[in-house]
């Protein structure tokens, strides 16, 4: 083996190594926030309404546990989507209050790690908690304060950025790109500025996104960060002079894909506007903490490794990026209406 070659060879298969591991992981969870969700609202006095969605795999495995005083009131009715079944029902609980009532999840485990628990109160109090092997109840308490909350949609929004492997590609490839610690944090606060400014009109239904196609957008802004990572350019781009600014412009895409996550928790009522601040910070930290851990890895190579290791990891990037594209792409083509039929 000539020299300067085992580098080379080594480099490259730590690349190769660390894509699969994110191909396997994206491809273990099709949703970046995809957890079980057992939604409780109080429609009458002691008259709850549930809905209980689990992915296809998880549905013979996990159970939801109402209070003991609640009784069926009428059947199941069951739907099911390519991805998940969602089970409504409503039972009756009596007129006593909630407060102190418990619910939980059964059957949490390191496979099916999380579900969300979010109730509706008659008076307009949401409450809403993150589920887990090792506390997999609730009891509801007498009064949710805005700093729980903050702590709960703070938290959410870390575990939603980290589980989210097309926005932390995203994330990478800034990293490399920029590589100045600096820089590197001014560039992530306006992604996030960017993504708060659309995730908020979404939450708030003031702007109505296409789903699947932002999908489509938000993985293709990966490959163009690729492509920009394995460009050579004679004069510096728009990308690498003005990082933040294009950061900004691809958070405004983004900002619709978090929304997409936090529909499917909500928003508690009356206190919308801490959750959607903690959320966005959440959001930031999970992608300051990443952005940090890559730093460190790039700084723990050799310096004569970093030329052909970032090399190597754009177009890892830019290949899953592009696997994304059509993945999420696909559906949408097969679902188009044939021009044939027409007329």
């Amino acid at each position: 083996m000539r020299r300067g070659q085992m580098p080379r060879l080594a480099c490259a298969a730590v690349v190769v190594t660390l894509a699969g591991v994110i191909a396997s992981a994206s491809l273990a969870r099709a949703h970046p926030l995809d957890p079980a969700l057992l939604q409780v609202r109080e429609s009458a006095p002691g008259v709850l309404d549930v809905a209980w969605k689990t992915s296809k795999s998880a549905a013979g495995s996990l159970d939801p546990e109402l209070p003991e005083r609640c009784h069926g009131r009428g059947s199941r009715v069951a739907h099911a989507d390519e991805r998940s079944v969602t089970w409504r029902w409503s039972v009756e609980c009596g007129a006593e209050s909630l407060v102190g009532a418990r619910f939980a999840v059964r059957g949490l485990d390191e496979r099916n790690g999380e579900a969300l628990l979010r109730l509706e109160l008659l008076d307009g109090r949401l409450v809403q908690t993150v589920l887990r092997p090792h506390d997999a109840e609730l009891t509801v308490p007498a009064r949710a304060g805005v700093l729980d909350v903050m702590q709960s949609y703070g938290a959410l929004g870390v575990e939603h950025i980290l589980g989210g492997f097309d926005h932390l590609l995203f994330v990478l490839g800034l990293v490399l790109l920029i590589g100045g610690r600096r820089a590197i944090l001014s560039t992530l606060t306006a992604f996030t500025a960017g993504h708060s400014v659309t995730l908020a009109l979404a939450a708030l239904g003031l702007v109505d996104a296409p789903t699947r196609m932002i999908e489509v957008m938000i993985a293709a802004s990966i490959v163009v960060l690729a492509v920009e990572l394995t460009a050579a350019h004679s004069a510096p781009s728009l990308l690498r002079r003005r990082p933040w600014l294009v950061a900004f412009g691809f958070g405004l895409l983004h900002g619709f894909g978090f929304a997409g996550a936090l529909a499917e928790i909500g928003l508690p009522h009356g206190d919308i506007p801490p959750a959607l601040f903690a959320f966005n910070a959440g959001i930031e930290l999970g992608q300051i903490a990443f952005a940090t851990a890559m730093l460190l890895v790039l700084a723990a190579l050799p310096r004569r490794w970093h030329g052909l290791g970032r090399l190597a990891a754009a177009y890892a990037i830019g290949g899953l990026a592009m696997l994304w594209v059509f993945e999420r792409a696909l559906p949408m083509v097969l679902a188009a209406p044939d021009p044939g039929s027409f007329g």
